[in-house]
């Protein structure tokens, strides 16, 4: 009866780590750069002879790394990623991550962050912008300005963003954390890539088609279901089990 319990059971978490995964995928299928969000299962082995029963590893997350259509915005602080590329920003606790969100702004500090107001990293750590006339940024991530009463024609450069690609790095893996941030599964940072880029005045969509998502939803709810089934099954049979041996007085 046990195994009936635990095969229903360890699908029940599964599920329900899909659901959360699909949820997270439809409340952002209009965030520039995001990436689809997968539900997996990793191996669990048994060590000794003990347990007899384990429940299947709770599902882990991975994305859907291919890239988006990119549209032309006309903003200078929009940015898509070139190829595989992403950027480096500071996540709420200190630590480096990396991301595909390229819609900039400056905050009333002169901190450049992205949308979701994490701190792009520059050579010397969180990139600060004082007063600019205007800023641009170069495809390989130089930051410039034009400062007030600057000539326009010539620029300064002032920081250049963190850029790095996974494919030059196969070494150091990435996941994608529940902030929506990828980091370096083992810890610790990756180095600049040169050959990484990004294309001003355009932003990348998301990567999540909607009726799909919407569809995965639907079948994660049947299938939670039928475990719920499946469990109630399984009492129905321990308790005419229980009655069954039950020895009348």
């Amino acid at each position: 009866m046990d195994r009936l319990l635990y095969t229903s059971l360890s699908g029940m978490r599964a599920t329900m780590r899909q659901q959360i995964a699909t949820a997270s995928n439809l409340s952002n299928t209009e965030t520039p750069g995001f990436k689809k969000e997968l539900s997996t299962q990793a191996a669990f082995w048994l060590r000794g002879g003990n347990s007899s029963r384990a429940m299947a590893s709770q599902g882990i997350y991975s994305a859907d790394l291919q890239k988006a259509e990119v549209q032309q915005t006309g903003r200078d602080l929009d940015l898509a990623m070139g190829g595989d590329s992403m950027i480096a920003v500071q996540a709420e606790d200190g630590s480096e991550a990396y991301t595909r969100r390229g819609d900039l702004q400056v905050t009333n500090s002169g901190v450049l962050v992205n949308g979701e107001g994490h701190p792009l990293v520059g050579e010397r750590g969180p990139i600060t912008i004082g007063a600019a006339d205007k800023i641009t940024i170069d495809k390989d991530g130089t930051v410039y300005v034009i400062l007030p009463g600057q000539n326009p024609v010539q620029p300064e450069a002032i920081d250049q963003i963190k850029l790095f690609s996974p494919s030059t790095q196969p070494r150091n893996r990435i996941a994608k954390g529940l902030d929506g941030l990828f980091r370096v599964v083992d810890g610790g940072t990756l180095n600049r890539d040169p050959a990484a880029s990004v294309q001003a005045d355009s932003l990348e969509n998301s990567n999540v088609e909607p009726t799909q998502a919407l569809v995965d939803m639907i079948q994660a709810s049947r299938s939670y279901e039928q475990s719920v089934k499946m469990v109630a099954t399984a009492r129905q049979l321990d308790e005419s089990s229980t009655s069954l041996m039950d020895i009348p007085e």
